[in-house]
């Protein structure tokens, strides 16, 4: 059973839902922090689910072997419980799944935030090869990413500016949690989104700062779908990061937009 976080707007005035997916070893939680009461003061009526295996939803038995496919099912189930279709948006393994999900369906609009680029994870996996050689030892021997997060240092690197306070990065530390290695392995190779099928406008962003996808990666993922990206002095976790609210207003404008067409 998936964990749903739902926000009503006290005042209702958007039509078009908006449902956030997560990346990896985060849940739906990385939203509730900030994004969901936010976007519900502007009108929206905000959706975001824990995939199989995050946060509250069921799955975390055999949670290694959860494929791309398996989480797709969740996307889909998701929104097929929404009044009608969404704007969409992914932060990293989830705006990869965001990718995926367009193949074969098209909404009104969809946002990639410092998401997995369409070539894959391949960059990201040489350099944690190279600057973590015991780390990714370690976690294909295990079959399992926890290595990469298991302190709240490597958690800090991977995700949050230095300037964090470290009682904020230990908070969130310890929501992380363990990621499959099955969808590792299809964002490197074995189901690789493909751009040529997707018909649904995107807003691409990034963070100056990321760790985990560099600029170079994000402008090569604005290129595959024709536009432009934005980015902002950040670390990859955007919508944790302190210039949030910039993200999200960049957001709100450009689905502003998108209604108005």
């Amino acid at each position: 059973m998936l964990e749903l976080l739902v926000r009503e707007p006290v005042q209702k005035t958007k039509k078009t839902p908006l449902l956030f997916i997560h990346g990896a070893w985060h849940g739906a939680w990385c939203w509730n922090e900030h994004f969901l009461p936010y976007f519900a003061e502007q009108g929206y009526t905000v959706y975001a689910p824990s995939l199989r295996g995050h946060g509250q939803s069921s799955g975390q038995k055999g949670l290694r072997w959860h494929s791309a496919k398996d989480y797709l099912a969740d996307v889909a189930e998701t929104a097929a419980k929404l009044s009608q279709p969404p704007i969409i948006i992914g932060h990293s393994m989830g705006g990869y799944l965001v990718q995926k999900y367009l193949e074969t369906a098209t909404l009104p609009g969809a946002i990639l935030l410092a998401s997995a680029p369409p070539q894959g994870v391949i960059g990201v996996t040489l350099r944690i090869a190279r600057h973590f050689p015991g780390k990714f030892v370690k976690l294909n021997l295990k079959l399992s990413l926890y290595p990469l997060v298991e302190t709240a240092v490597l958690a800090q690197h991977q995700f949050f500016s230095e300037t964090m306070p470290q009682e904020q990065v230990n908070r969130y530390f310890k929501l992380l949690g363990d990621e499959s290695y099955r969808a590792f392995l299809d964002m490197l190779l074995l189901n690789l989104p493909k751009p040529s099928r997707i018909n649904t406008p995107l807003l691409v962003l990034g963070g100056s700062h990321d760790a985990i996808f560099t600029m170079d990666e994000v402008k090569a993922t604005a290129h595959a779908y024709n536009t432009h990206p934005h980015f902002f002095p950040m670390a990859h976790d955007m919508m944790l990061e302190a210039g949030w609210q910039q993200v999200a207003d960049k957001m709100l404008a450009w689905i502003a937009a998108r209604e108005a067409q």
